[in-house]
This record gives C-alpha cells, structure tokens and sequence, in this order.
C-alpha cells in the first residue's frame, strides 16, 4: 500500500510540474527550472522505509515564441503606412476626376482631360469601381474650385488648389496649417507663376534605357514644346514633363505619342516664372508645410517656387 501510495503522490508532483511549464510557457517567462523527483533505493531498518524520492533531474522549459506576433509587427510597420499613402493617392485621384468632370462633363471620349485622369488612375492601379464612383459624385455633388495664394519659410510663394463642397470650412482650415507652420495667405503670389499645359511623360524609351536631358530636348523641339524638365514620381522615378502653351497642349501630347513616348498625365499646371534659393533649415521647414497641406483632403495639389537643389 505504501508502494501504491508514493507512486501516486509521484504522478500528482509530476502533473504539477508539467501544469506549472505549461502555464510558465502561456505567460511568456523566462525560462524557468522545474526539478523532478527521482526514486533512490536504501535501507533503513530504522524506518522500515526502502525508497526516498530526492530531486535530481532537472528539465529547462521555454517561452513559446507565436508567429502572429512577428507577422503582425510586419503589418503594422510596413503594410499600414503604404495602404495609407495609396488611399490618400486615390482620394487625389478622385478629386482630380471630379475637377475634369466639373470642366468638361462625365464623357471621357469628348473630355480630353478626364480621359487623361482616367489613364493615370488606371496606371496607379485605382479600382474601377473607385473611378465610376468619383465620375458619379462629380455630377450629383455641387464643388468649388478655389486657388489660395501663400507665403512660406525664407520667403517661398505657393498656389494652393482646392476643389471643396464647403469654401469657407477648407479656407479656414488651411489658413490655420499654413499659419501654425511658418506661413500665411498672403496675395501676390500668383504673379511668381505662369500658367502652362504639361505632358508628363515616363523617362524610359522604347529600348527600354532612360532619356537623357539633351535627347529629351531634342524631343521637345520635335513635338512643339517650349522647355522639358526632369523631375520625380511618388515613388521616386524619373519623369520627364514637356511645358508648352495651353492651346498646343493636345497637339505637344500627340507628337509626343508619336514619337513613342508614354504619357502618364497632360494638363494645366502652374510653373514658377522666379525661384527662391532656401537653407537647410528653411528647406526642411517648407517641405513639413507643402507635405501637411497636401494631405488635406480638398487640396488638389500645392505648387512652390523652390529652386532645385542640383
């Protein structure tokens, strides 16, 4: 009975042992140490006892280590923040479209410019579903196109674009994002800006090798354009943008075209007619303001006069 009796309490001090690891390992704690009893025969005429049990296996358990938690540190860091820049690109997108609609009516067939918008929403991969659903609001929602004129750090002139269902609400509310970062609304802007037509165009020929400046030249004389300036995408590519007149801003896209160039967008745009050199320090401030106007949701696109750093 004895015998019976200790085998017993040693299965009971087992599954203690193994509840405590399981539940150690739920908790996530540091390795703990988790003695087991062992049996040790002697003799003890004494006692009449001939078994002892006295710890001397000792077993190390580990924290167990959950997948999710690295998959979802993953998604937090690095999904979130580019679903979020692709959303705030489709919400410009969708104001874009209802700006050519408000101009030139919901057929893209006779409006050039919303067969334009449509073309880079396509290529940006915005849902066909999004598209149809910006081209019905703009006909059924009554929207105001506004551009406010803005000063910024170390003297920078900016246009702001805004197409917005409520004036009043988006005027105060850039007035005060301009005013909290080191700007103001301020009149006289616009005469440091020219008012152009702008094809933009992907900087990769039909070889597949960029263009450079001096051929994108000699392109621009082929097709009509007065200038052609590099720049840069959202993703940080090379484009390049042909500026011409207004009125040969349809012809310029369809030279361009036809010498085998991709267009990605074609439309008015306003072009800095006198720059201004900034610091470091300036530089860094103007770009904080220009990025935080351009996520509110009314703002079409903010133009500046900033000289490029070569």
């Amino acid at each position: 009975m004895a015998t019976i009796s200790t085998f017993q309490s040693v299965c009971l001090w087992n599954r203690k042992c193994l509840l405590f690891s399981l539940r150690c390992s739920a908790k996530l704690l540091p390795k703990p140490r988790v003695l087991l009893p062992a049996s040790v025969p002697f003799s003890d005429q004494a006692s009449g006892q001939h078994h002892a049990f006295v710890p001397c296996a000792e077993i190390h358990t580990s924290a167990l280590n959950y997948a999710g938690h690295n998959k979802w540190s993953k998604v937090k860091h690095i999904k979130g923040p580019k679903d979020a820049a692709r959303s705030r690109m489709f919400a410009k997108l969708s104001i874009l479209l209802r700006l050519a609609v408000r101009e030139g009516g919901s057929n893209p067939e006779f409006n050039t410019q919303l067969a334009n918008v449509i073309e880079q929403c396509r290529a940006k991969n915005m849902p066909k579903v999004s598209i149809e659903a910006a081209i019905k609001g703009a006909k059924s929602k009554a929207s105001t196109y506004s551009l406010y004129e803005g000063r910024g750090p170390g003297g920078l002139s900016m246009l702001i674009e805004v197409l917005t269902d409520n004036n009043s609400r988006s005027h105060q509310e850039i007035k005060s994002i301009l005013n909290k970062n080191g700007g103001a609304l301020s009149e006289g802007a616009r005469h440091c800006f020219e008012r152009k037509g702008v094809v933009t165009v992907n900087s990769l020929g039909k070889d597949g090798q960029e263009i450079e400046l001096e051929r994108a030249l000699e392109l621009a004389i082929e097709a009509g354009a007065e200038d052609v300036k590099q720049a840069e995408d959202e993703e940080e590519k090379v484009i390049l943008k042909f500026v011409s007149d207004m009125s040969s801003l349809r012809e310029v896209r369809e030279r361009l075209s036809m010498l085998g160039l991709l267009t990605i967008t074609a439309g008015p745009e306003f072009i800095p007619t006198t720059t201004v050199q900034l610091t470091d320090r300036d530089l860094e401030a103007a770009f904080c303001l220009i990025e935080l106007i351009d996520e509110y949701p009314d703002v079409i696109k903010v133009y500046d006069n900033i000289e490029s750093q070569s």
